[in-house]
């Protein structure tokens, strides 16, 4: 079996999720040689702004100014994702395919519905992935199963149901999340060369970009940071020794 290992997999419901929410933390994870990868369940087409061709270029342009190994895309609806089996064992090819250490997922509260839907799905896929007795191919070959060692949840737009668990330094990358946003030019008026008359959407407003910088901002003063980017963990964290700390 070729060895398709990564360090972390994010997944999220569309392009451009990953970016909006946590491109400051995969581009450290690249910039310090780990293995980061991209699974969006869906093309987007159901965006008010763009077409699935449009975001699927602007997506492999952000994927490759955060120094992603690889974008995969699901085949799941747009504005339509269920927990259904047939979702969650595409989740469970992903994982196996890539066998990250670190899934970086949707909060489980979230504006768009999607969002909270694909937090479920990578809940469920996450476990599947690790049973023996669940097969899963891809192009033919047999996936030997896989458990993820760590569940982190992203911030995306509402807020996190309790405080974060940890917050991650992201000023020395700050630059480079908001370029990769900014590669999504058909999402938002006047960036990129994004349409200034197209359709008002929820995220195509100047104020929209704003507040990602706000948020990073006030994240940042939390840790005494310029920028910073929130999780959640699913599982408890620990330490071996204070001494990581020192």
């Amino acid at each position: 079996m070729l060895n398709s290992e990564c360090d972390v997999v994010v997944v999220s419901a569309h392009p451009d999720d990953a970016e909006l929410a946590c491109a400051g933390t995969v581009k450290k994870l690249t910039k310090e040689k780990k293995s980061v990868v991209f699974v969006d369940c869906t093309r987007g087409e159901l965006s008010s702004r763009g077409t699935p061709e449009q975001r699927e270029k602007e997506a492999a342009k952000a994927a490759e100014i955060l120094g992603v190994r690889e974008r995969m895309v699901l085949d799941m609806p747009d504005g339509s994702i269920m927990n259904l089996p047939e979702n969650v064992h595409q989740l469970v090819v992903a994982i196996r395919l890539f066998r990250p250490k670190i899934l970086l997922i949707p909060s489980p509260v979230e504006r768009h519905p999607d969002h909270e839907a694909v937090h479920n799905l990578a809940r469920a896929a996450a476990f599947r992935a690790g049973l023996h007795k669940v097969h899963a191919q891809h192009n033919e070959r047999e996936l030997v199963p896989h458990r993820v060692q760590r569940i982190l949840c992203y911030q995306q737009h509402a807020d996190f149901p309790r405080m974060p668990d940890l917050y991650i330094d992201v000023t020395d990358t700050f630059a480079d999340k908001m370029a990769s946003i900014h590669a999504f030019g058909s999402q938002f008026e006047g960036v990129g060369g994004g349409a200034s008359d197209g359709p008002r959407t929820f995220i195509s407003r100047p104020a929209f970009l704003e507040g990602i910088e706000a948020r990073a901002r006030y994240f940042g003063d939390r840790i005494g940071t310029t920028y910073a980017e929130a999780f959640l963990s699913v599982e408890p964290l620990g330490l071996s020794s204070l001494s990581q700390l020192l």
